[in-house]
């Protein structure tokens, strides 16, 4: 093989170095970094000029090689130099890229823009200022606040969901005040009070040993003759049977997503679990007992009413009465919708000043008549609830649970999965008197 003159060096070295700028620039100018393909080719490039550079040094000094290269521009720089802080400069001190980073990555970080920068702390510039780009002799201005500029390497600050789901969902509590239980069966069977009866009185002692004769005047035997007879009393009740419901719902997702976005997961079992909780409490006060649906309170036989009365207070006190007189019960919560709240917040006295402490007070009715009230939209507005919610039971069958499958329909094939919230649960109220339906509407 003949050997290489000091010409056929230079040109070999100088056809390198144009294809290995040629690629930078194509990749500069569609902004973007390079292909695997195009890295391949400039690697290659990049040793063919190398290997001359190093047999030219053999054959001359490094004078006439760095003239050379200025012909060429500096901007591929074999001969740039390493400072302390690792980083690459030219003969004209340009920054040059460091390996594992794009040519964008590297020019905003250059010390040319930085410096550029910090003469504008407060991201406005005192006067029209340019930044050259040296690499490949382009010249344009450069601005943040285009997206074809600068501005395209601006990355937005992504922090994610800073609320949590609570944002968009209600408080849930009635759960809290009823009672809850547990069952390992898909029917539930309980005993109902419809009433008493009791007729406890003084006894007088017997005066004969002789089987009476008449009943007694205040019931049977208990006056008859001989006297000792004991008054009866009873109980009404009523044995139940309710079954146990299912509630559930589901959304799709991709698994890309689950797979890009680990929250996705737990924001979609927090969405599902409270989904459930949500259509619970609606079905322990307004279940009309029919198909797959809890007999709420609102439909159950033998709930006391009470009929709007002069204004809301009076309204809402009376049917507390109801409670304590009727159902023989200590009230422990009132359900209110919160418009009714609001409206029983907003009562003022003959002096305009409010009942609950007004706008500076402390949260407004927070109890009412003494009694926890519970702010709720599963009690439509106009209509609310006293009572001793203890005397309801909620049967938990199945807790609350996630499943993920993609075997619904053509899922498999398509990357999607469907997330299944489900639970079992049966609701049922064991003393009806004990609550009060309440009209607030005048």
């Amino acid at each position: 093989m003949p050997t290489l003159t000091m010409d056929d060096l230079t040109g070999q070295m100088k056809h390198a170095l144009e294809q290995a700028r040629a690629l930078a620039k194509k990749a500069e100018d569609e902004d973007r970094d390079f292909t695997p393909e195009e890295a391949g080719q400039l690697k290659e490039h990049m040793a063919k000029a190398t290997e001359a550079k190093a047999e030219i040094e053999k054959r001359k000094g490094n004078d006439e090689l760095r003239r050379t290269l200025a012909d060429l521009g500096d901007d591929i720089a074999l001969n740039a130099k390493t400072d302390d802080d690792g980083s690459r400069r030219t003969a004209t001190g340009f920054e040059l890229p460091q390996r594992g980073k794009s040519i964008g990555q590297a020019f905003v970080e250059s010390a040319e823009y930085k410096g550029l920068m910090a003469s504008a702390p407060s991201g406005q510039f005192g006067k029209q200022q340019r930044v050259q780009s040296e690499m490949f002799g382009v010249k344009s201005l450069v601005t943040g606040g285009s997206d074809t500029s600068a501005g395209a390497f601006i990355q937005p600050d992504e922090r994610g969901l800073q609320v949590g789901l609570d944002a968009f969902q209600r408080p849930l509590r009635i759960r809290d005040v009823v009672t809850n239980g547990t069952t390992t069966s898909d029917t539930v069977e309980y005993v109902r009070f419809t009433g008493t009866t009791n007729n406890a009185a003084p006894v007088a002692e017997a005066t004969s040993s002789a089987a009476p004769t008449a009943p007694g005047s205040a019931g049977p035997l208990v006056n008859a003759a001989g006297g000792g007879y004991k008054p009866e009393s009873g109980l009404a009740l009523a044995k139940v049977n309710t079954s146990v419901k299912t509630i559930a719902h589901w959304m799709p997702v991709t698994k890309r997503a689950l797979s890009d976005a680990a929250q996705i997961r737990t924001l979609i079992d927090a969405f599902l679990r409270y989904g459930l909780e949500e259509e619970l409490e609606d079905q322990m006060v307004q279940g009309d007992g029919t198909g797959e649906n809890f007999e709420g309170l609102s439909n159950v036989s033998g709930v006391q009413a009470q009929a709007y009365d002069t204004d809301l207070l009076t309204t809402t006190r009376k049917a507390k009465t109801k409670v304590r007189l009727v159902g023989r019960s200590m009230a422990n919560a009132y359900l209110l919708n919160p418009a009714d709240l609001e409206a029983i917040d907003l009562l003022q006295d003959n002096e305009a000043r409010y009942y609950f402490g007004g706008p500076a007070g402390s949260g407004g009715a927070g109890t009412l008549w003494g009694t926890p009230v519970i702010e709720t939209e599963a009690v439509p507005a106009g209509v609310g609830y006293v009572g001793d919610f203890r005397k309801a039971i909620l049967w938990d069958r199945e807790q609350a649970t996630i499943q993920m499958t993609d075997s619904h329909l053509d899922f498999f094939v398509r990357n999607l999965v469907a997330i299944l919230a489900e639970m079992r649960a049966a609701f049922g109220v064991v003393q009806p008197n004990a609550f009060v339906e309440i009209d607030l509407t005048a």
